[in-house]
């Protein structure tokens, strides 16, 4: 996955001082998931033998130190030669990654979920197959703003990428999670992240981990927007079929919703 142009150039900024700072080269990499995929899927493979998975940037950065972190940005730089045209569209992708990631980031504290961070990492990558798909399908763009012009309880937005293109990016963000060893519930939450409907009527005892990150995305897509964003709609049809569902699941009503995400607003978080 291209790595974001800007993102490097503060990077390799930051990279030539004198006493390189990893908090401020955490900060940059965790912006971009390009970058945030390739650090981690190096820090989870079995050369370290971790005994559990990362999904922290600071910690894989920490981890692996400055030249290492140096190193890996300059592969990705050489791999990010785009066109215009693809930075571009690529830009409304970057967008959405950095403003939900932070949201999830923000609800995961306020409602008091145990792993910030994860709801973090969930934000950033959930869609990471859009990329992917666009390199693949150069009219990727408009079939997504079909799906979520369509979305709907009966429809979901990866209906109609299969219909059309006989995959979607929640699969291929699935298998790009698990190519860089995040976390197997992660994995599967950026799997289902179009499937909310039926997670939420589930009464098998699905994990309540996934659960509560599958409803801390759902609210972050809506509040920052990725049906306007990415689906170049007005109204966003997804939430309106499971706004419900997530919303009994939080314990949260449609007025302290409506209050956090305001504050949210206020504070830029996207």
């Amino acid at each position: 996955m291209p790595p974001q142009p800007q993102i490097m150039v503060d990077l390799q900024m930051e990279q030539f001082l004198p006493n390189p700072d990893l908090k401020t080269i955490a900060r940059l990499i965790s912006q971009d998931p390009g970058l945030s995929g390739a650090l981690l899927k190096i820090v989870n493979s079995p050369f370290f033998g971790l005994a559990n998975r990362i999904a922290s940037i600071q910690q894989a950065v920490n981890l692996l130190g400055c030249n290492s972190v140096i190193n890996l940005i300059n592969a990705q730089s050489i791999k990010g030669e785009m066109s215009d045209e693809t930075i571009v569209t690529l830009n409304r992708f970057w967008d959405t990654a950095q403003d939900v990631a932070m949201t999830c980031l923000t609800l995961a504290k306020r409602i008091g979920y145990q792993a910030p961070d994860e709801a973090y990492t969930l934000g950033l990558f959930h869609n990471c197959g859009i990329p992917l798909m666009l390199k693949r399908f150069p009219d990727y763009m408009t079939v997504l703003e079909e799906a979520y012009f369509n979305a709907s309880s009966e429809r979901r937005v990866v209906d109609t990428e299969n219909r059309l293109l006989n995959t979607n990016h929640a699969v291929v963000g699935y298998f790009t999670a698990k190519s860089w060893n995040l976390p197997l519930h992660l994995c599967e939450a950026i799997a289902n992240h179009h499937n909310a409907l039926s997670f939420f009527e589930d009464d098998t005892g699905r994990d309540a981990q996934l659960k509560t990150l599958m409803a801390i995305l759902k609210m972050a897509e809506h509040i920052c927007g990725s049906y306007r964003v990415l689906g170049n709609q007005e109204e966003d049809h997804e939430w309106n079929s499971i706004q419900q569902q997530v919303l009994e699941y939080v314990g949260l009503t449609e007025y302290d919703f409506q209050t956090l995400k305001e504050s949210i607003h206020d504070l830029g978080a996207c």
